[in-house]
């Protein structure tokens, strides 16, 4: 089955129901383009990730060693016969990566091949210490080649005294900046092939290499990037006394309906971090409760509406009757 699928390219996935070994070793993973059919793993991939495995064996069994090298040699014979015909570039363009290790082993191969700049967008906050760890060895090898790095973080990022140490050591080759909210985690390696996650805890990933996707991809990361503040650059104060930028924002994102988990995951901050931040937004806006609290922030302007500043400026006894028409309008929108 396996030596079909290297042969033709894929195969359907109900033939290879009779054989769920193939899907368990990672032999065959889903076609990224339709669900119903199975693309094989390279045969290079399968004797790299396998011999891993036959090494802690080696003082065991040398047979089985040379069993499993036997085996690797007929099916490379089948991938240069695949490689031989020609394949269309949609074939390439996407590809599903299942699994740290394939993922680690795809994002190592994409950074020595690397020649000119990386970007990366990290959404989680303040970077853990195993993760700047882990990025490290890449990030040394990239700035050894004269490879220009930049990197977007969330505002939160700024308290993290791991992450100044390690752009101080990596010099003046790696910019950082840094926004209220960012997009997704994204790698890009010299606008020719990037990463992003295909699931919510990360365990898969998908490697993107074709063209129009890629430019996508980097234009979004331009625009996020002339919006960001430098890293070690000030941020602005907002015009409303008691009221800091992290409250600023998390207004905004309240005054768009959003439950306080959302807004902590977009701000890259903890629920219990962003609701010690309501409380005391709501005491500075003396606000008694969620509906109230958003009927003040609209009243500050801090939701980007005019209409109440307006309404306040003009005078009036209108100013208290439009409170309580905001406050029953807006009842729904705050407990969604």
């Amino acid at each position: 089955m396996y030596a079909r699928a290297v042969r033709r390219g894929r195969v359907p996935r109900w033939d290879a129901e009779a054989v769920p070994c193939l899907l368990e070793l990672a032999l065959l993973h889903p076609d990224p383009d339709d669900g119903d059919w199975l693309v094989p793993t390279t045969p290079n991939e399968i004797m790299a990730r396998l011999l891993r495995g036959v090494y802690d064996e080696v003082r065991e069994s040398q047979q089985r060693v040379g069993s499993a090298v036997a085996a690797f040699e007929w099916y490379a014979g089948l991938g240069r016969q695949a490689q031989a015909a020609p394949t269309s570039v949609e074939g390439t363009a996407i590809r599903v990566l299942d699994g740290q290790s394939r993922i680690q082993a795809a994002l190592d191969e994409a950074t020595r091949a690397s020649t000119t700049e990386v970007l990366t967008i990290q959404p989680a906050g303040i970077p853990r210490e195993h993760e700047l760890a882990e990025g490290l060895h890449r990030a040394l090898e990239l700035r050894g080649r004269g490879v220009r790095m930049r990197d977007l973080y969330t505002h939160v990022a700024r308290h993290s005294q791991r992450l100044l140490n390690h752009l101080e050591l990596m010099g003046g080759s790696v910019e950082a900046r840094t926004l209220d909210e960012v997009a997704e985690r994204l790698i890009l390696f010299d606008r020719t092939v990037a990463f992003i996650p295909a699931n919510a805890d990360r365990t898969m990933a998908l490697e993107l290499r074709h063209p129009a996707l890629v430019d996508y991809l980097a234009t979004v990361f331009e625009r996020l990037w002339r919006l960001a503040v430098p890293l070690t650059a000030p941020l602005s104060d907002t015009s409303i006394e008691g009221i800091s930028h992290r409250e600023q924002s998390i207004a905004a994102l309240l005054a768009e309906g959003h439950q306080d988990a959302v807004i902590a995951e977009r701000l890259g901050i903890s629920v219990r971090t962003c609701r010690a931040h309501i409380a005391r937004l709501s005491e500075t806006l003396g606000a008694a409760s969620r509906t109230q609290l958003g009927v003040r922030i609209a009243q500050m302007g801090l939701d980007g509406s005019t209409r109440y500043a307006e309404t306040i400026s003009a005078g009036g006894n209108d100013s208290e009757d439009a409170d309580q028409e905001e406050m029953s309008s807006s009842s729904s929108r705050w407990h969604r």
